[in-house]
C-alpha cells in the first residue's frame, strides 16, 4: 500500500466453492453468515448481516474447522498429498469467509460493538489457530509427505503448497515441546489482543481531535476546497459558521502545507505526532513495550535470534543484514539531500523574519512556497484536473490498454456502506474476472490510510476458476457543495497504487487459495502496486485522464512540464521520513531480549543513531505505527523501498519499448500478476525482466543519483 498513507491490511479471504458450501446448508439459514449466499457474484449479504451474527457464526465455524482438522489428523489412511495437504487447504473455508467479512468491516466500517466482539474473539481465534498448527498427529502426517516429496513428482504449484504448509507448522511451533507450546499459545493470545487494542486506540485518538477555527482570518493561505471541506465537517458536527480540521490525512496534511498561521500549524502537528501518546486510556506506549518483548520471546522460543530474523526468513530479503545493506545505501544520499532542502527552508524562514531552527510543522509549508518560487508551480493548480471520476476513468483506461480488461458499475450487489460502489471486471471478450468494491472517503468508522483487501480470493477447482472479490479502501478528499471530489496528485498516485494491488488479486489464476493473488512476501507484494504509480505521471497518460472537471480541458502542457521539472523536488524529505520509520521498525524487531526501556527514549536513541535531523520525524512514530503493530508489516516496513527497486527497474521494461507495449504487459501479467506465490519471487521477477533488478532507476526517480556521485567524490 502506498507508503505515505497506508495501513497495510492485505486480508486473505475465500468463499467456499459449491462443493464446500454444502456444509453450510446443514447449519440453518437463520444466520446469514452461516447460510448459502444467494447474491449476485456470491458477494457477502451485507444488507442482512448484523453485529449479533458474528460471534455465533465464528464459534460455529471454528467448531466445524476443528472437526475437519481432526478428521484429517485421525485418518487411518496413509497420508498422501491429496488426503492431507489438499484436505488441509480445503478445511476451514467457512471460518475464513466469516473472518474475512468481520475483519474487513472492523477496519472499513467499524463501531463499538464490532470492536468489542473483536477483542472477545481474538484469544479464541488465536487458540483455534494454535489447535491446528500445534496438532501433533496432523503435523506427523504433513511431515511424512514433506520427507518423501522428491518421490512424489509434484507439480511446481503442488510443491509450493507443500512447502508453505510444512513451514507454517514448523514456524508455528510444531517442533516445540509441550511446555514451550503452552508458552507460545499464551504469547499468541496476548499479541492478538494487544494488536487489536493498538489499532482501536489510534482510531480513537484520530477521531477525538478537532482543530476548530472561528475566526476567518486564521484560514489565510488555505485552498478553497480545504476551507469548504472544513466548513462541511463543522456543519456535520453542529458547529455553524465555523471550520473543523481533523487528523485525517486529507485534512491535516494540506493544512500543514498551506496554513499561514504558524501557531495553528504547530497545534495540529503536535496533536498528529502525539496520537496514542497522551497518557490517557488510548495510550499505546505500554502495549508497544509488551508487543516488542513478546515478539522477541516468541522468536527465541522458535529458535531465531530476533523477530526480524524470524520474519525475514520468509521474505525476499532473507536477513536483517540484507535490509540494512539496502537502506544504508539509500540513507546517506537521501539525508544529504534533505539537509540541502532544510537549508533552503531556513533561508526562506529567515526572510520571513522567523528565527530559530526549522520545525517539522514548517517543512511542508515552506516546501510549498519554494516549489512555487522555483518552478512557478502550485499543486493546487492540478486539483481541478484530478476529479475522482476522471482519475478512476484514467485508471480503467490504463488497465484496459495494458491488459484488455473492462469495468462496469453494478448496482444490484449489496454493499456495506452507502458510499461504496461495486464494479464487474471482465476480459476484453466478456469473460468474468471478478468483482471490485471501491470505498473512497474518510469517516469515523474507518481506519486511516489506504489499502486493498479481498472478500474472496481466487482459486481453481477441477479446472474451474472461482472469481475473486476485491476491495479498495481509501481516505480521499470528500466532495463539497457542487464540486466533486478533487484529488491531490498524491491521492491520485495512491489510487493508482491500490489499483495495482487490486489487479494482483483480480488477475490471479492459480489452483490454491493460500497461494493466490497477494499471498506473497511483503517485499514483493508492493511491486504490482508501486509499478502502477509510474503510469500516473507520464505525460502520455496524463493526456488520457487529467481533465478539468468543469470544462473538460486536458491538463495543459505547461502544467505537465512543471510537474516533470518538480518530480524529484523534496524527495530528500520523502525518502528520509520513510527510511527513518524503517530504521525504527528494525530497531524494535532486531532485539534479542525483552524491552525494559520506555519507548520515548528508545525512539529518540534509534533516530539519533542514524543522524535524523530534528526538522523531520519518522513517517510513523511508535504510538501510531499501525503498519508494524496492527497491520502485519513488523520487520517489514522496508518492503516499500525493496519493492521500489523492483518497480522502477520493471517500469524500465515499458519505458524502453512503449508504455502500453503488448508483449511487455502480457509478460508482466503472466509472470507476476497471475502467479500468486506459486514460484519464488526472485525467479518470477527474472522470468519477467530477464535479469535481477538494478537500484539505479530508483535513485534516478528520487533524484538521489547525483547525490551519490557527490558523496563518492567526497
Amino acid at each position: 500500500m502506498k507508503v505515505k498513507t497506508i495501513i497495510i491490511l492485505i486480508t486473505t479471504g475465500i468463499f467456499m466453492s459449491c462443493q464446500r458450501e454444502n456444509k453450510a446448508e446443514t447449519i440453518g439459514d437463520d444466520n446469514p453468515l452461516l447460510a448459502m449466499w444467494d447474491t449476485p457474484y456470491g458477494a457477502p449479504p451485507f444488507d442482512k448481516i448484523e453485529n449479533k451474527h458474528y460471534k455465533p457464526a465464528l464459534e460455529e465455524a471454528m467448531r466445524i474447522q476443528q472437526a475437519e482438522v481432526d478428521a484429517i489428523a485421525n485418518s487411518h489412511e496413509l497420508p498422501t498429498f491429496k488426503n492431507t495437504i489438499v484436505a488441509l487447504e480445503n478445511s476451514g473455508t467457512l471460518l475464513t469467509r466469516i473472518k474475512t467479512v468481520f475483519n474487513n468491516l472492523n477496519t472499513a466500517n467499524t463501531n463499538d460493538e464490532l470492536q468489542a466482539i473483536a477483542k472477545e474473539m481474538a484469544p479464541l481465534l488465536s487458540k483455534n489457530y494454535d489447535d491446528t498448527y500445534l496438532n501433533e498427529k496432523l503435523f506427523a502426517r504433513v511431515k511424512k509427505i514433506w520427507d518423501k516429496q522428491l518421490s512424489l513428482k509434484l507439480s511446481t504449484e503442488d510443491a509450493k503448497l507443500l512447502e508453505r504448509k510444512y513451514k507454517s507448522f514448523v514456524r508455528s511451533g510444531a517442533l516445540l515441546d509441550e511446555k514451550q507450546k503452552d508458552r507460545l499459545r499464551k504469547i499468541n493470545e496476548e499479541l492478538s489482543v494487544l494488536s487489536l487494542q493498538f489499532g482501536d486506540n489510534v482510531l480513537g485518538e484520530t477521531n477525538s481531535y478537532e482543530l476548530v477555527i472561528k475566526d476567518k482570518a486564521n484560514l489565510a493561505g488555505l485552498p478553497k476546497e480545504l476551507v469548504d471541506a472544513a466548513a462541511l465537517e463543522a456543519k456535520e458536527k453542529g458547529k455553524e459558521n465555523q471550520w473543523v480540521f481533523t487528523l485525517q490525512n486529507a485534512s491535516v496534511m494540506p493544512f500543514l502545507q498551506y496554513a499561514d498561521n504558524r501557531e495553528l500549524r504547530k497545534e495540529i502537528w503536535t496533536a498528529y505526532q502525539n496520537r496514542a501518546n497522551n497518557g490517557n486510556k488510548l495510550d499505546n506506549r505500554i502495549a508497544i513495550v509488551q508487543m516488542a518483548s513478546l515478539r522477541a520471546e516468541k522468536a527465541q522460543l522458535l529458535g531465531y535470534k530476533s523477530h526480524a530474523h524470524f520474519v525475514l526468513e520468509e521474505r525476499m530479503a532473507k536477513t536483517p543484514e540484507e535490509v540494512y545493506k539496502l537502506i544504508d545505501q539509500i540513507w546517506k544520499p537521501a539525508l544529504a539531500k534533505a539537509k540541502a532542502e532544510e537549508a533552503d527552508i531556513k533561508k526562506m524562514m529567515e526572510a520571513d523574519g522567523i528565527a530559530g531552527p526549522v520545525q517539522p510543522y514548517d517543512w511542508r509549508y515552506y516546501t510549498e512556497k519554494i516549489r512555487r518560487q522555483r518552478f512557478n508551480f502550485d499543486e493546487q493548480e492540478l486539483k481541478p484536473y484530478f476529479s475522482l471520476d476522471s482519475v478512476r476513468n484514467g485508471i480503467f483506461t490504463v488497465t484496459e490498454k495494458l491488459y484488455g480488461i473492462k469495468f462496469k458499475q453494478v448496482k444490484n450487489v449489496p454493499v456495506y456502506h452507502k458510499e461504496v460502489t461495486a464494479w464487474e471486471v471482465t476480459e476484453a471478450d466478456g469473460r468474468f474476472i471478478g468483482l471490485l468494491y471501491m470505498d473512497f472517503f474518510p469517516r469515523a468508522s474507518k481506519k486511516g490510510g489506504a489499502w486493498m483487501t479481498s472478500y474472496r480470493k481466487q482459486y481453481n477447482t477441477d479446472g474451474t476458476r472461482t472469481a475473486p472479490i476485491i476491495s479498495i479502501v481509501c481516505n480521499f478528499t470528500k466532495p463539497t457543495g457542487n464540486e466533486p471530489a478533487l484529488l491531490t496528485f498524491d491521492e491520485t498516485t495512491t489510487f493508482f497504487h491500490e489499483f495495482g494491488h487490486a489487479l494482483h488479486g483480480l488477475l490471479s489464476n492459480v489452483t490454491y487459495e493460500t497461494l493466490s493473488g497477494t499471498s506473497v512476501p511483503t517485499d514483493f507484494v508492493e511491486l504490482p502496486s508501486q509499478i502502477m504509480e509510474n503510469w500516473a505521471a507520464e505525460p502520455e497518460v496524463l493526456k488520457l485522464y487529467a481533465k478539468h472537471y468543469k470544462t473538460g480541458e486536458t491538463l495543459p502542457d505547461e502544467l505537465i512540464a512543471k510537474m516533470q521539472q518538480a518530480a524529484t523536488f523534496d524527495q530528500g524529505f520523502a525518502t528520509v521520513e520513510f527510511l527513518a520509520a524503517t530504521y525504527l521498525d528494525m530497531a524494535y524487531h532486531t532485539r534479542s531480549e525483552a524491552m525494559t526501556q520506555n519507548i520515548g527514549p528508545f525512539e529518540a536513541e534509534a533516530m539519533q543513531k542514524i543522524g535524523l535531523i530534528p526538522s523531520i520525524i519518522p513517517r510513523y512514530r511508535s504510538t501510531y505505527y499501525s503498519h508494524i503493530f496492527n497491520g502485519g508489516y513488523s520487520a517489514g516496513y522496508y518492503s516499500y523501498i525493496w519493492s521500489g527497486v523492483l518497480d522502477t527497474d520493471a517500469f524500465e521494461a515499458f519505458k524502453t519499448t512503449s508504455l502500453f507495449d503488448p508483449a511487455t504487459a502480457k509478460s508482466f501479467r503472466t509472470n507476476i500478476l497471475e502467479r500468486g506465490f506459486t514460484l519464488d519471487p526472485s525467479l518470477m521477477y527474472r522470468n519477467f525482466r530477464g535479469a535481477d533488478p538494478s537500484i539505479e532507476p530508483l535513485l534516478r526517480k528520487r533524484g538521489l543519483q547525483e547525490q551519490v556521485l557527490i558523496n563518492d567524490k567526497l
